[in-house]
């Protein structure tokens, strides 16, 4: 919620800024040509008092100090330059640089004739004022501005809406672990009590390590929207406990295997939270493969990085979903949300620090995903 309002505060503070700024440049253009006209208008009255008198020249050298904003190039009729006013950063070659500059003027406008008593003839060339080329700046320059802030309103709406989810999902989670704890304390009770009777059963034994799953996926799922603690943790042990665990409580006609080039690897895991991404990936893999097939979890180390990967031999994903699959609610099943792996990446990414994307696939021979982790060693 402190998040959200915080980018509501900067979009009131960009519109501020927009408008203030817009009704600033508006108003000292406007003030600026207001004095132009004035300037226009005082020009006019001068002229119109010496219509009788022989101060012509006086009035000329007026009307050219006058001029503040327009550049203006005088040359004679065969455009050799005379005079200039009105253009910055003049570079020591003037010859040149006029030369280029009365090219360039020459498409910008007609010239204008100055014909000298009849005998000699010069033309004026000039470029649109400063004003004038501020005004057709300033509309791209707002649409700019506006542009902007539209894309960091729908920025903010995207935003503020995955934070809503993000609060609906993490409160399903932790009501669905409240509600899990009492029914799984109690079935511990019972599992204790039959073990305390017959002591020699493997079906209890069994029974009491899937009560125990329950107890820890209750505590998966208290843990998200929390920050877990990481400790330094074996990584090819979790890794090999996992995959036995999957390997005893699926169909043996889906096979397990794991390959390292380590024997202990050091890796700063939440321990609960990582078995479960195992779990998800292989629980995608017998999903894709429809109950047969293989499964190979490769762990290698590159460099300061962990690399692990989990191989099925599935139906496959095309590549336009490489990323699609790590979206929440995308599933290819007929039963299920299609959390697991939207859960998987936030695990990977947000809370080990790593990054997890589709490796490779291909139609109707399998799927490698890839898991990429900082290392201790």
């Amino acid at each position: 919620m402190l998040k959200n309002n915080k980018v509501r505060v900067v979009l009131i503070a960009m519109v501020s800024v927009i408008v203030i700024a817009s009704l600033l440049f508006t108003n000292i253009v406007a003030a600026r040509l207001a004095q132009e006209e004035h300037k226009k208008m005082e020009v006019w009255a001068e002229a119109t008092r010496l219509i009788s008198g022989d101060s012509f020249t006086e009035f000329a050298f007026s009307v050219v100090e006058n001029n503040s904003n327009i550049p203006v190039v005088i040359v004679d009729a065969n455009d050799k330059f005379i005079n200039s006013r009105n253009f910055k950063s003049i570079p020591a070659d003037t010859a040149a640089y006029y030369e280029k500059k009365i090219e360039q003027l020459k498409s910008k406008n007609p010239p204008i004739e100055i014909d000298i008593d009849g005998v000699e003839k010069q033309y004026i060339y000039y470029d649109d004022s400063i004003l004038l080329k501020q005004l057709s700046y300033f509309p791209y320059i707002q649409l700019s501005l506006i542009a902007l802030f539209l894309i960091l309103l729908l920025w903010a709406f995207t935003s503020d809406k995955r934070s809503e989810q993000n609060l609906v999902w993490v409160g399903l989670s932790k009501e669905t672990a409240h509600q899990l704890g009492t029914p799984i304390t109690s079935l511990l009770a019972w599992v204790e009590i039959l073990k305390a009777k017959y002591r020699d059963d493997d079906i209890i034994a069994e029974m009491g390590k899937d009560v125990e799953r329950l107890r820890t996926i209750a505590e998966r799922f208290s843990k998200i929207g929390s920050k877990p603690s990481l400790e330094p943790t074996d990584l090819i042990a979790v890794v090999d406990q996992t995959v036995r665990y999957m390997e005893n409580r699926t169909s043996r006609r889906i096979t397990y295997s794991l390959s390292t080039n380590v024997s202990h690897l050091s890796v700063l895991l939440n321990k609960p939270l990582f078995e479960w991404v195992i779990e998800n990936l292989c629980k995608n893999a017998i999903d894709a493969m429809d109950g047969d097939g293989s499964i190979h979890v490769a762990i290698e180390t590159e460099g300061e990085k962990v690399v692990i990967d989990v191989t099925d031999s599935g139906k496959g994903i095309e590549r336009s979903k490489f990323k699609t699959v790590f979206r929440p609610g995308y599933t290819t099943k007929r039963r299920g949300w299609g959390l697991g792996l939207s859960l998987v990446k936030r695990i990977v990414n947000e809370y080990h620090q790593g990054k997890i994307f589709v490796k490779s696939s291909e139609i109707g021979k399998g799927t490698t995903f890839r898991i990429v982790l900082p290392t201790l060693e």
